[in-house]
């Protein structure tokens, strides 16, 4: 029988073929049915029904003949039951033959054991735009500092402890 790692490399490799397939069935089947999926803009489907018909769509629209690209980075395992996965995978378009740099996106997704095998219950996109970060002393942290301090000698801007904006 195979290991949950290797059920949950087969479960990340048909979630990439069933892109590639533009099978929005397929796909579907490989979240559980309250599954939360975020993609690389922020558009949010909750429930397996609400991102299968979004992928639909997509499939047979902006996305038609596009293949799902890339690798599985790691598995962690949080319980028995439970497992954390890391991957970078982008869509080809199939006028391309080679994915763009910019185009990358990192998925994290949580996948959970369940009585049809492992599926995936959370999924969050997001494109790879590393930034360098500005050490304290750094022309950007000194001028960020700086408006900081002008902003509270103005009595503008967040008073010094932090509050929630309700919405």
């Amino acid at each position: 029988m195979p290991t949950s790692d290797e059920q949950i490399t087969q479960l990340f490799q048909r979630f990439m073929q069933a892109w590639t397939d533009n099978d929005a069935v397929t796909f579907g089947a490989c979240f559980t049915e309250d599954a939360d999926y975020v993609s690389y803009d922020g558009t949010r489907a909750v429930g397996r029904v609400a991102l299968q018909d979004n992928h639909e769509r997509l499939f047979r629209g902006v996305l038609a003949g596009s293949a799902l690209v890339g690798d599985l980075e790691s598995i962690r395992q949080v319980t028995a039951d439970v497992a954390l996965v890391h991957g970078t995978a982008s869509v080809l378009m199939p006028w391309r033959s080679e994915l763009p740099a910019r185009r990358l996106s990192r998925q994290t997704l949580v996948v959970v054991r369940t009585e049809a095998g492992w599926r995936i219950s959370a999924l969050h996109n997001g494109r790879v735009r590393p930034v360098t970060l500005p050490a304290p002393d750094a022309l950007p942290s000194r001028l960020s500092q700086a408006m900081s301090r002008a902003a509270r000698r103005l009595g503008i801007g967040r008073p010094n402890s932090p509050a929630v904006q309700g919405g």
